[in-house]
Parts: C-alpha cells; structure tokens; sequence
C-alpha cells in the first residue's frame, strides 16, 4: 500500500461531493471503513479503493432510478 492509497476523510469528502455529516454517517454506518492515522491517531484514513467502490455503487443507483 502506498501513501497514495489512502485518503484523509476531507480528501475523501471531496472526491465523494459530501458534507462533513454525511461523511460521519458513511463512516458511522460502516460504508466507509476507516483506520488510524499511524502518525496522529486522532485523525482517520480511508482507502482510495473504498471511495471509488462508494462512488461505484452509488453511480448505479442513479442509474437505476
């Protein structure tokens, strides 16, 4: 995994257009895993793969609707 692979949740925020509350509830209700951020553990980091599944799955419920 590289550095790259993962996101802070404000870089995930942007990529996915949410606002900080949204982000708590993906995050709340397990759509997002997150882990530790190993240099400040108050911070969590999400990986790109997850962000883009999230976007994935959400583009095909637009289009279903």
């Amino acid at each position: 995994m590289t550095p790259d692979d993962l996101l802070t949740t404000a870089q995930a925020r942007a990529i996915l257009g949410v606002g900080k509350a949204k982000m708590a509830r993906l995050i709340a209700a397990g759509e997002i895993p997150t882990q530790p951020d190993p240099l400040d553990g108050r911070l969590k980091l999400i990986r790109r793969s997850e962000v883009d599944a999230l976007l994935a799955r959400s583009s095909k419920l637009e289009r279903a609707a």
